[in-house]
């Protein structure tokens, strides 16, 4: 069938709307006409620092409607309303232990760019390959085809235009502290990094009843933003040492951290923040050749920890983390829709422009 695409064809290069072949679903997945998408910051990773041929298709944070299921798809039936995420293959150990966002054939199923039984490539333009199934997507389209595991089936009556970034940007926020963070009410927490997944942790962190909140960042706008949400006290990074100040306002050091920039300079701050028997959850995504430098014996005499999540995070399954979060929406404690900016399909490139610049904390693109 044809679809209308919006490709990248260069690095950092505007992409460009054409319109491409995309075959029939095939044994175990899902044809979605896509009603909104939301940007995400990996994106714009992927198209600074490419790792894959052109041309490409990206968006990893599709909602839509199911017009078609391919053979052995029982999740869903066309006309389903559906949010999707990336996808697993369910039979590795990760997966079979209720670790979907670990999957041992992650990058794998994630990252091959598309391909049929044949070999051949499930999107096309004017015959050649199109690096495709982004992260189980390429939602930057009219259709997307994904895996039964990436789709997560909602009500009808829910907008898909305001939940589509749960399937990456604010799951993972939220699943950083709700699953592998796991705070105990009553704790004191740190965030570094105000962006859409940040933020997402800051509400996650209320929810979970941390009574300290701090939230760092540069952006005067962003800190606001973040007092509107539930910070209890904000650091602007460009006017004192954010160490310090977390340390003087936690009484040594805080319980727990999320570091949403994936700086590792700042890395480096948000483990130094922590207090005594304290957890940092790395989440912001650094370089392939990034590196982080800490002091071991410090480590180890404060008794604190260093962990990593992505996606749903440690014991996160998306396809009950997400309607959980929905719950939490539909409850007015996760109010994303204060972090969203709406553009047109036709205007994805003024989206980058406004990600980039900081204008735009979660744009989210609306297809016509």
């Amino acid at each position: 069938m044809k679809i209308q695409a919006a490709l990248a064809f260069d690095t950092n290069a505007p992409l460009q709307m054409e319109q491409i072949d995309l075959v029939e679903p095939g044994p175990g997945d899902v044809l979605v006409r896509i009603v909104a998408t939301g940007l995400c910051h990996t994106d714009l990773t992927v198209l600074a620092n490419p790792q894959m041929p052109w041309p490409a298709l990206l968006g990893h944070e599709g909602a839509g409607v199911v017009e078609k299921v391919g053979t052995g798809v029982t999740r869903v039936v066309p006309g389903d309303h559906v949010i999707m995420t990336t996808t697993s293959c369910g039979k590795c150990p990760q997966c079979i232990s209720g670790q979907p966002s670990y999957c041992l054939s992650f990058r794998e199923l994630n990252m091959s760019g598309g391909r049929c039984s044949d070999g051949s490539c499930t999107h096309q333009l004017a015959g050649k390959p199109v690096f495709a199934r982004f992260l189980g997507q390429s939602s930057f389209a009219s259709h997307c085809l994904a895996s039964e595991r990436s789709v997560i089936k909602i009500d009808t009556q829910l907008p898909l235009d305001i939940l589509a970034p749960l399937g990456c940007g604010i799951q993972t926020g939220a699943g950083a502290v709700l699953n592998t963070l796991r705070p105990r009410a009553g704790t004191s927490f740190a965030l570094f990094g105000a962006g859409g997944v940040g933020l997402s942790a800051l509400m996650a962190a209320k929810i979970a009843g941390c009574t300290q909140r701090i939230v760092v960042d540069r952006v005067a706008s962003r800190l606001e933003l973040a007092l509107e949400l539930g910070a209890t006290h904000v650091i602007n990074a460009g006017d004192q040492d954010a160490v310090q100040a977390i340390r003087e306002l936690s009484g040594g050091g805080v319980d727990g951290v999320v570091e949403a920039t994936g700086i590792p300079k700042v890395m480096e701050q948000a483990i130094q923040a922590l207090g005594h028997g304290g957890t940092a959850v790395l989440v912001g995504m650094a370089g392939a050749q990034a590196s982080v430098t800490f002091n071991p014996m410090e480590v180890q005499s404060r008794n604190t920890r260093i962990k990593g999540s992505i996606m749903a995070g440690e014991g996160g399954v998306p396809s009950l983390f997400i309607p959980q979060l929905i719950e939490y929406w539909k409850a007015g404690l996760l109010p994303v829709e204060k972090l969203l900016r709406f553009y047109d399909f036709k205007d994805i490139n003024q989206a980058i422009h406004d990600a980039h610049d900081g204008s735009a904390i979660k744009p989210v693109i609306r297809m016509p």
